[in-house]
């Protein structure tokens, strides 16, 4: 994973409602959670909501899947392993040279 797309997903995570949002969509694992139930569990504006999924949508953090009327919220949990996966491959990296 390149450094610029890690540091994309840090900067969108970076933010304390985004991270709120992504928290809440992570913890509703590989079914997601529909943005209305999402709204009301954070207590958000539609439009405030809409902006920071869109965030972290284009971030690769989120994906959105619609089922009739109802948009759903998932995470990327690749993206998510590919972040953790960067981190770890640096860890003590120093040590070992």
């Amino acid at each position: 994973m390149d450094i610029e797309t890690t540091a994309k997903a840090f900067k969108e995570l970076g933010h304390a409602t985004r991270l709120s949002v992504f928290r809440s969509v992570v913890r509703a694992g590989h079914t997601g959670i529909a943005v209305g139930q999402l709204q009301q569990r954070l207590e958000i504006p539609g439009s405030t909501l809409s902006h920071h999924i869109s965030a972290l949508v284009n971030a690769d953090l989120l994906t959105q899947r619609r089922e009739g009327r109802t948009l759903y919220c998932v995470a990327n949990f690749d993206m998510v392993q590919k972040v953790i996966g960067f981190l770890e491959d640096e860890c003590c990296i120093e040590e070992q040279q």
